[in-house]
């Protein structure tokens, strides 16, 4: 008995209007219980029990029970409310009595959470007898034991698959680096093909797809292998990041079902899985269905799928539409991670402990307790729990309140199918919070690909097939127990809303550490835990305190240079922390010596701002605690070393490629890197593991397949060196090998945080910079396994956090000396340090200006002592040195130079500026103020007499006042005072009576004295004050009269007291002892003071460098090229600032251009550089260009940025001179164009200067020149210019262009042609050709770009650029002008137009008069389907030898050899300048028509010029032509309406015609066959493009456009290749090709050979043979093995058209040109099957065009005869307790279900058997072409048109028992596919359910046949039915089978059941025995059958008994009158 207890529900859902009326129902195996409703409750308790009868079957593991809540509807059906699943295991394995469940979250139909749950009870006695089924749970967990076993193998578990023993699994790669980090549009297509083996009987199935929050769904088809054929679109907008981490799921579902259970199988994958396959696509491949519920079950069926996701510019790959072969095989075409059986497993992912957890809450709780007398602690003002996310299922640990550091200790275990199509374990901790939403702590992701293998990664590398012994190295996903990092938001709390709130989300890149997590993952094959979140063991948890053990690290970071700083403002530091340790404003740890002291920046002279260290270089030291996990860093850095060596040698190797290097220089490059790579991994060895301590079983296994790996490079690395032969074959096999090793250098156990550098402005975090530590990390075990930047200057660019600028600015560039070691090893430090470390202690005396006197009374809130912000208090006193420091010498005044900011530092040129102010009553005189001069804010400054010019300045100019402002004539301004205020807020220009303020700015000019000694060099104040007028950050060093605040800095020394070297400074550890006892003042406890105090008073270090370096730096920019343009007339004047370390420089501007040549050379003289001049060579500072472009107006907008890294040269014996290189230019992290530049940076000698390079040549005053032997060697080269025409041009400023020029720029030079006079007329040039002559560099990769402006001619004499257009790569074009005759630009139409008229007598009537009217099978279908090589579907047309067409798979301008059809000439699209979107790309204003050659002009003068190239052109006129369109057919449409579908028709625009075909409209059809041809005129070159359109048919909305093509006309019929008609295989003039051009061959060879310079062609022996450009051809030799038929013209033809088509002309083709539309204008919409023909009027008439109309299906019938049925299950016991049935058959073709047909009944069968001889009879339309039925019905009764559909003929027949008072019983089907039909047995007893494949052995090909080639077939086919997912025989079935067409249907026709025409075979009614019949209406029989049968001798025994007892009756009724009678004897 099963007993559940209902108890209640909670949190349901409100109705729209009301409260629902639950009612709960449980289902168990079919039998459903209830509860009563309980009226409008949202909480209802309803507490009844219902029972369950088991009928003695014990449960097993996979049962469970449906529990539906429901809302009850008095009338009408109940509606859903939620519904949820219990399983029943753990009753089952009797391990409990009864099952409490609680708060069991309740689904909606789509399976999500509505946020009800129930409660309920279940309660379980197994029925008596019954044995508990333990070993039930045993097969549970063995279910996926013959999948695939683990077998093992040397400890390496490998997943095999049944068919293939070790499979390969191929190493998966990303694919994702090239798209932009920004959303942008993809199209994601799935195509649901069909389904097969669906789990049920007499199913209706129905596929959901749901792609990102959109769901469709197919049509519901019938039966367990339904065919769909039905295509989904998701068009999605959004990051791609974010996309390829979304999940595609399918789920099956059966729509018959109404119960919960009625999803049969779903299945999940990743988008990012289908993006990295090649070309995005997953084709034709079978899925494999799983309950997602149940773990234990096996498959649900398959279904086959095809999915593709397109980016901007992919290509939608080509879906070969023919019959597939392996359909049958699903084994071998299932979709699995690259063929390994699919198996649950349990991903037990062990969550112990978190450190570090930021505050998250508000400490006001916190602070009320604390009042009370309880102690306050913000640390732990946070409650988090961990959050698992991975393939859709979401699991949480419990929340521990108020901790930081919490243990939760939990397993979660998260239940997947392995291998898993999801590659990441998102993982994030929330902070709980009670009231409003939980927030992200921070997020981090485990990827699985990282931390398994499948045990490819090897294969890839192996060149040729060199294979490891041991390259089966697969592993499953391990990881830890290990901490994971945090990063996010900065960690300082606030109680507003954090900005950066996405960072903790793990959306863009965390800026802060925000704790970390320590999690162990393992996996578990089968079996499925119980419980998905667990406690952890405490014997785990003991194993896992050994993974904690901490060790003592140090880090030092030297700060060399802070430099570009864009703006000045309050003073800067900077902050180094590593986790929380050196985090200043973090309690949690001892405050250490992490942040630098402040400084203000310095103008740099020119641009930009820099902080003033000189020699004396901040330092800051950092000690802190983490794991060691050197063994794991230094493997990775080793690996980096090897990595970054072949990528360096791999860059030298490509560049030389790239400029054309000679063979020798190539080959010793190459040897280089081989060798060295050789060396590398062969002296560089992976660090062993023995003895380290945190190993994991993921250290073992990625040190195995590190070796490996490395091991297979090697061998490579050998073979290469050995065999290689060109290099550009092996580029492609180095490159996969750097691939290789950059994959491997990825570890993901890395516990230790990542370094953080922030910027502090005042206080306030401003930008941020992350360096994973490995790169800065000393390790013992060798010089490669150190980090690649330890204990070396690094340059680095900080970034903004949550950059929504992505980097346009810099906010600071620095260089940074970072060392970081373990304490054991701090020694080492010593041998990196350079420069003398110092630790100062330092406070600041404070005093304040009161009635002229200095002293602490006016200090407010400030005391007399404080740190540097004045906010801590501090004394003399308070200071002890740390331990192992001791003092060194006494506090003394130190001023601090770097905080103090003269507003002039670092200027040349500076204006003096003082406000005079006046005053009066309104009305009055205007009189003096009483503070006559102040600064602009109003504060009280010096007048101009007292202002004095400061040492090393000299005046330029007298006072002045500044006029340029909003000011009157006299500079004055006006404004009026309103108390409070002292002064006005505004001012204006004009004077008014009520005005009483007037103020003027006062400016006078300053220049500095080259050379001479500045003010700043002297000391300032004596005694060191420094002084300010407000308290706050701006100091100077001498007095002024309005200064009122003043401070000194106070320093004193430390010194180390044991230890000698730079690593003393890691002894810095915590703030410097605080002696508190000495403050007799002070109440608070130490305690509290130490808090106070903290930070403020950790000692500041520094590094001094004795002797600095000076050198000379050359940087040469030379030319940029493709910039960006900002301007709104297509370009932009840009300008480059050049900069080096603390020294900038700025070219000059270039006007209007985007490729701008600067040729400058940029010298600096003195750079002063501290440190070593050998490190500086290996790791010089980088020359940053930063490229802008100069407005008039407004601000210089950025174009972009660059670096070069300088060349150094040590000793001035070093020879060579920089190489320039194109440097890329990027802005916000896009390519923003290239920009051509060189530096050497030359140590300088002491005191002379003679060994400088010489200076270069002067240009102007000012500007150096680039030098020769750096700049580019030039040549004079000519250009010529086939200017032809604009085309397409848009207006300009609302007018449209009407007379424009082309300019054409190149290096220096330019040249215009003529003025267009009238562009609608004709759009050509007049003069064609334009010839300029440039010096344009010899080596292709310097060569400038050609720019063509197009410049309109507008009224008064303007001319605006109306478009423009960078043609950067001019290889092409050059040419060799002394080539034989050059083949010029013209075709066949172009030729003939030029030529005289006189050979334009075209005989169209030839040979007309022998056309005889062919009935021919053949259409021009045929003729299509034999090009594809659908070779069924044109059967005679092959046979006559006829033509066949090219069918391009793309468009004819993409196929190769046609050039692009631009051999004539090309199309340049010209742009305008900047749009105002800053995203997209600039839009196209027009087209320009043209070519360009170029080749080297002769340096002699006297040496005659080369032939020119552009000659013999065609009349560029505009002229009539017809162009025929022929549109085949679409494929795959993006659909329109909300069914998925689309009605497409036809849209054809011609300039200003267009022709709309919306009648002919296509229902329901993403793949419609068209067939149209539209014949139109238009004049060329005007209407020179031809759109296309395909528009979806709406009878009440708006037409909506799909997508349009558009083809350049004017191409085709100037081209060469003859694209205007495409030459046919054959020449006929008649029959289905009959010739359709209007020249005939002969006439279009000659016009070849007059264009090629070659004599005309000559035609001999009746024009069998002809001899063509010195070849004699034969017609024998063409027409050999052809078949002659009688459509063919003359051989004097025939041999012209041979010849011409081996002269590489467009051939007759069709085209496949994509559909794009301007809602997702990148993506592809759909394909068009098309070509189109061009005949120009005057040339005469075309000939005929083809019929391509398409083709109608044809009418068969289905003739079934079902003769006899046998071995029926009996499936009813009749009264007198027979076992019988009452047998009917039924049938009907999948598709046209309305026409369903049954025989009679055969009543009371007993043995099985039936008789019918009934005849059912299909009708169906067919394409034998195709193999389909064409159905078309309405799929609902409102739809308009009826759909079409393609189905697989099949049929299906059931068989069924009658019943008349109840539904009739299922016994038994079989779906016969007609195409494949299984061949059936001849006997009944040879039938069997074997004869019927199970899908997952392949079949035997001898097994199928099909109907329609052998038209009739008899025989016996099992029927079955599906029980518990087994197969069970339900009965045998005699049909015979006959296909007839409609015309045999006529001629021998037949009528369904036995109806007349009862023939063909004629059906006698069935000799059924005589038992058969219906008791009802043959009373008779039922007598004599039924009850004489059985109850004969009842019958008889009872007439006997009757007969007996009437006897006695009669006896007993005469007796006593006989024996009175006797007695009597009356009558005696």
């Amino acid at each position: 008995m099963l007993r559940v207890a209902v108890e209640s529900a909670a949190g349901l859902p409100k109705k729209k209007l009301g409260s629902p009326d639950p009612v709960a129902s449980v289902v168990f195996k079919d039998e459903k219980k209830k509860t009563k409703p309980i009226n409008s409750e949202l909480n209802p308790v309803w507490n009844e029990t219902l029972e369950f009868d088991l009928k003695g079957v014990p449960l097993d593991s996979s049962s469970y029970i449906d529990v539906i809540v429901k809302d009850h509807e008095t009338l009408g059906k109940d509606k859903l409310i939620g519904s949820a699943n219990v399983s029943l295991k753990d009753l089952a394995s009797s391990q409990v009595k009864s099952l409490p469940v609680k708060n069991l979250a309740l689904l909606d139909e789509n399976g999500k959470n509505i946020g009800a749950t129930i409660s309920m009870t279940i309660g379980y006695e197994p029925p008596a007898g019954a044995v508990t089924n333990t070993q039930d749970q045993l097969d549970g967990s063995m279910a996926g034991g013959e999948e695939g076993d683990v077998t093992d193998g040397g400890g390496q578990g490998t997943v095999t698959s049944p068919g293939e023993p070790g499979q390969k699994l191929r190493p998966r790669t990303r694919k994702r680096h090239n798209l932009a980090n920004k959303p942008q549009d993809f199209q994601i297509r799935v195509r649901v093909i069909e389904g097969r083996q669906l789990p049920g009987n007499n199913i209706k199935p129905v596929v959901k797809v749901h792609v990102c929050g959109e769901t469709h769904r197919t049509r519901i088809r019938k039966g367990n292998n339904p065919y769909f054929d039905e295509i989904f679109f998701f068009n999605i907008n959004m990051l791609p990041s974010e996309l390829f981490d979304e999940i595609i799921s399918f789920r099956v579902y059966n729509s018959n079902s109404f119960r919960a259970d009625c999803l049969m199988g779903e299945f999940k994958l990743d988008i990012g899985y289908i993006y990295d396959e090649p070309a995005h696509c997953i084709m034709k491949k079978w899925i494999l269905l799983n309950d997602p519920d149940d773990s234990s079950s096996g498959a649900k069926g398959y279904l086959k799928v095809s999915m593709f996701v397109l980016g901007t510019g992919d290509e939608p790959p080509v879906e070969k539409k023919e019959q597939d072969n392996d359909k049958d095989d699903v084994e071998s075409n299932l979709l699995l991670p690259a063929g390994v059986a699919l198996r649950w497993v349990t991903l037990r992912l062990k969550v112990f402990r978190a450190e570090d957890i930021p505050q998250m809450d508000d400490s006001i709780t916190q602070t009320i307790k604390a009042a009370f007398g309880g102690q306050e602690n913000k640390k732990n003002l946070v409650d988090p729990f961990v959050e698992a996310w991975f393939a859709g299922k979401k699991l949480c640990t419990q929340i521990i309140e108020k901790n930081a550091n919490p243990e939760w200790n939990q397993q979660l275990n998260l239940q997947v199918k392995f291998p898993s199509m999801c590659e990441r374990i998102k993982l994030t901790v929330f902070d709980w919070d009670r009231l409003s939403g939980n927030d992200a702590i921070g997020t981090t992701y485990l990827d699985l690909t990282k931390v398994a293998s499948s045990g490819g990664e090897t294969e890839g590398i192996n060149y040729k097939s060199y294979y490891t012994e041991n390259s089966e190295m697969g592993f499953l996903p391990a990881f830890g127990p290990c901490y994971i990092n945090l990063y996010g938001s900065p960690r300082e709390f606030s109680s507003l809303s954090d900005p950066y709130e996405d960072l903790n989300l793990g959306k863009g890149e965390g800026a802060a550490y925000r704790g970390r997590i320590l999690v162990e993952l393992s996996t578990k094959l089968d079996g499925k835990a119980d419980k998905s979140v667990e406690e952890i063991p405490s014997d785990d948890l003991l194993v896992v305190q050994k993974y904690q053990r901490r060790r003592k690290y140090c880090l030092c970071a030297v700060f060399h240079s802070a430099t570009m700083i864009q703006e000045p403002g309050e003073p800067i530091q900077f902050e180094v922390s590593i986790g929380n340790y050196g985090n200043k404003n973090d309690l949690t740890c001892k405050p250490l010596a992490s942040t630098t002291q402040y400084s203000c920046a310095v103008f740099d002279g020119n641009n930009y701002y820099y902080l003033p260290w000189a020699n004396t270089k901040p330092v800051i030291a950092i000690t802190s605690f983490w794991e060691d996990i050197s063994h794991r860093l230094d493997s990775v850095n080793i690996i980096l070393y090897i990595s970054n060596h072949l990528q360096t040698n791999l860059s030298a190797l490509k560049s030389a490629v790239q400029s054309k290097a000679p063979d020798e220089r190539l080959v010793e490059i190459w040897l280089k890197l081989i060798n060295q790579l050789m060396e590398d991994i062969s002296s560089v060895k992976i660090p062993d593991l023995e003895g380290k301590p945190n190993l994991t079983a993921l250290d073992i296994q990625m040190k195995l397949l590190r070796d490996s790996v490395l091991k297979n490079i090697m061998k490579g690395a050998k073979h290469l060196f050995e065999e290689a032969t060109d290099v550009n074959k092996c580029l492609s096999i180095i490159e996969g090998w750097l691939d290789k090793l950059k994959q491997l250098a990825e570890e993901s156990q890395i516990s230790m945080p990542d370094v953080i550098i922030w910027m502090l402005r005042g206080e306030k975090r401003v930008a941020y910079t992350r360096i994973p530590a490995h790169q800065v990390l000393y390790s013992s075990y060798s010089e490669q396994a150190c980090g690649q930047f330890c204990g070396k200057t690094q340059t680095v660019f900080m970034k903004y956090p949550m950059d929504s600028k992505k980097g346009l600015k810099i906010p600071i560039q620095l260089r940074v000396n970072m060392w970081l070691g373990l304490a054991t090893e701090e020694k080492k430090f010593n041998h990196y340090a350079e420069g003398v470390f110092k630790v100062f202690a330092e406070l600041y005396e404070n005093q304040a200006q009161v009635l002229g006197k200095w002293g602490t009374t006016g200090l407010l809130n400030r005391s007399k002592f404080s740190d540097v912000t004045g906010k801590v208090k501090l004394k003399h006193e308070y200071f002890l040195p740390p331990v192992g420091w001791e003092w060194e010498g006494d506090w003394g005044v130190d001023p601090e130079k770097s905080l103090l900011t003269e507003a002039d530092a670092g200027h040349t040129d500076f204006v003096d500026e003082v406000y005079e102010n006046e005053t009066r009553l309104p009305g009055g005189e205007w009189k003096l103020a009483a503070e006559p001069y102040t600064d602009v804010n109003g504060e009280k400054v010096r007048g101009p007499t007292e202002i004095e010019c400061p040492l090393g300045w000299k005046w330029e100019d007298n006072w002045t006042f500044d006029g340029n402002r909003a000011v009157d004539e006299r500079g004055w301004e006006y404004g009026v005072t309103i108390p409070p205020d002292d002064k006005p807020k505004s001012w204006v220009a004009t004077e008014k009576m009520y005005h009483i303020h007037r103020r003027r700015r006062m400016i006078r000019p300053r220049k500095r004295i080259p050379g001479a000694k500045t003010a700043a060099d002297d000391t300032g104040d004596p005694e060191g004050w420094e002084y300010s007028s407000l308290i706050g950050w701006k100091f100077h060093r001498q007095q002024r009269s309005s200064d009122t605040f003043r401070r000194r800095r106070w320093r004193r020394k430390m010194t180390p007291a044991d230890r000698v070297g730079a690593s003393a400074i890691f002894k810095l550890e915590g703030a410097l002892e605080v002696d508190v006892e000495s403050k007799g003042d002070e109440k608070g406890s130490k305690a509290e003071a130490s808090v106070k105090q903290f930070g403020a008073n950790t000692p500041t270090v520094s590094c001094t460098f004795d002797q600095s370096y000076a050198y000379h730096l050359r940087v040469y920019v030379y030319q940029a090229r493709n910039l960006t343009s900002l301007d709104k007339d297509s370009f932009s004047d840009p300008y480059v600032h050049v900069s080096f370390l603390h020294h900038s420089q700025t070219t000059e501007t270039v006007r209007s251009t985007l490729n701008p040549t600067w040729d400058q050379t940029f010298i600096f003289k003195n750079v002063e550089i501290y440190g070593d001049p050998q490190s500086l060579a290996q790791n010089p500072p980088a020359v940053v260009m930063e490229i802008f472009d100069s407005d008039q107006v407004g601000k210089d907008e950025m174009l972009g940025r660059s670096t070069c890294i300088p060349l150094v040269k040590l000793n001035s014996g070093m020879d060579g001179s920089p190489k320039l290189l194109w440097e890329p230019v990027m802005h916000k992290n896009a390519p923003a164009g290239e920009v051509l530049v060189a530096a050497e940076l030359i140590l300088k000698a002491k005191g002379n200067d003679t060994e400088l390079p010489l200076v270069p040549p002067k240009r102007g005053e000012k500007l150096y020149m680039v030098p020769q032997g750096v700049r580019p060697v030039v040549q004079l080269t000519a250009i010529e210019v086939l200017a032809w025409g604009l085309r397409n041009m848009k207006t300009y400023q609302l007018a449209p262009v009407t007379s424009p020029v082309l300019v054409v720029e190149c290096g220096e030079e330019r040249v215009q042609t003529a003025v267009i006079k009238n562009m609608k007329k004709c759009p050509n040039f007049p003069g064609n050709v334009l010839l300029l002559k440039v010096l344009l560099p010899k080596e292709e990769m310097y060569t400038p770009p050609i720019v063509l402006k197009v410049i309109d001619h507008r009224p008064f004499g303007r001319k605006p650029v109306v478009g423009q257009c960078t043609i950067s790569s001019l290889e092409e074009f050059r040419c060799d002008p002394y080539a034989t005759i050059a083949e010029v630009a013209m075709s066949s139409k172009v030729a003939l137009m030029a030529a005289s008229p006189r050979d334009l007598h075209v005989n169209i009537d030839d040979g007309r008069q022998h056309l005889l009217e062919e009935k021919e099978t053949v259409d021009w279908w045929s003729k299509f389907y034999a090009s594809v090589g659908e070779s069924e579907k044109c059967r005679p047309y092959l046979d006559k030898g006829y033509d066949t067409l090219e069918v391009y798979d793309h468009e004819l301008e993409s196929v190769k050899q046609f050039m692009g059809l631009t051999d004539f000439c090309n199309t340049f699209k010209l742009y305008r300048g900047k749009n105002e979107s800053d995203d997209d790309d600039p839009a196209v204003v027009g087209e320009f028509k043209g070519s360009f050659k170029m080749y080297p002009l002769p340096d002699d003068p006297g040496v005659p010029p080369p032939p020119r190239q552009f000659i013999e052109l065609p009349d560029s006129i505009s002229q009539e032509c017809v162009v025929r369109i022929y549109v085949v057919q679409a494929i795959d449409l993006q659909p329109k309406d909300n069914n998925g579908k689309c009605d497409p028709y036809i849209k054809i625009s011609l300039g200003k015609k267009s022709i709309d075909d919306r009648d002919n409209y296509v229902p329901y059809a993403l793949n419609p066959v068209f067939g149209r041809m539209f014949e139109m005129t238009c004049f060329l070159p005007q209407d020179k493009d031809l759109k296309i359109a395909v528009y979806d048919f709406d009878l009440l909305s708006r037409d909506e456009k799909v997508g349009e093509t558009v083809i350049d006309l004017e191409n085709r019929l100037l081209s060469r290749f003859g694209s205007y008609c495409g030459l046919a295989q054959t020449y006929c003039i008649s029959g289905p090709n009959q010739w359709r051009d209007q020249l005939k061959p002969s006439q279009i060879l000659e016009q070849l050979a007059r264009w090629k310079g070659l004599s005309p062609p000559r035609s001999e022996d009746n024009g069998n043979t002809l001899s063509f450009g010195g070849r004699l051809y034969c017609l024998s030799d063409f027409e050999a093995n052809k078949e002659i038929h009688e459509h063919l013209g003359p051989p004097s033809e025939r041999i012209a058209l041979h010849v011409l088509r081996t002269q590489g002309l467009v051939p007759e083709h069709v085209e496949t040109r994509t559909l794009y539309s301007s809602f997702q204008p990148t993506l592809p919409q759909g394909k068009l099957q098309m070509w189109v023909d061009i005949f120009p009027k005057r040339l005469g008439p075309p000939g005929p065009p083809f019929d391509i109309s398409p083709r109608k299906a044809k009418k068969y019938f289905l003739r079934v005869i079902v003769w006899n049925t046998y071995d029926v299950v009996l499936d009813e016991t009749s009264i007198t307790s027979e076992n019988m049935s009452d047998i009917y058959v039924k049938g009907w073709m999948p598709g046209m279900e309305e026409d369903k047909q049954k025989t009679d009944v055969h009543y009371r069968s007993l043995d099985g058997e039936g008789n019918f001889n009934w005849r059912f009879v299909f009708g169906f339309e067919y394409l034998p072409a195709e193999q389909l039925c064409l159905v078309s019905k309405k799929e609902h009764f409102w739809s308009l048109d009826k759909s079409e559909f393609r189905i697989p003929p099949k049929l299906i027949v059931q068989i069924w028992d009658n019943d008349k008072f109840s539904l009739d019983d299922y016994l038994g089907a079989i779906e016969l596919d007609l195409q494949h039909l299984i061949n059936p047995a001849k006997t009944p007893e040879k039938c069997s359910l074997s004869m019927v494949p199970d899908g997952t052995t392949p079949p035997k090909s001898d097994q199928f046949k099909s109907l329609f080639d052998q038209k009739s077939v008899r025989g016996w086919w099992p029927c079955y039915m599906d029980k518990d997912g087994k197969r069970e025989l339900g009965g045998k079935v005699e049909l015979t089978l006959e296909i007839v067409n409609e015309k045999e249907a006529d001629e021998r026709p037949s009528g369904k059941g036995r109806d007349e025409p009862n023939m063909n075979p004629k059906l006698d009614p069935p000799k059924r025995p005589e038992t058969s019949f219906f008791w009802f209406s043959n009373p008779c029989k039922t007598c004599k059958f039924i009850v004489w049968r059985r109850f004969k001798w009842l019958f008889i025994g009872l007439v006997l008994l009757i007969l007996v007892l009437l006897f006695i009756g009669i006896l007993l009724y005469s007796l006593p009158n006989y024996i009175s009678m006797k007695i009597v004897k009356p009558y005696n």
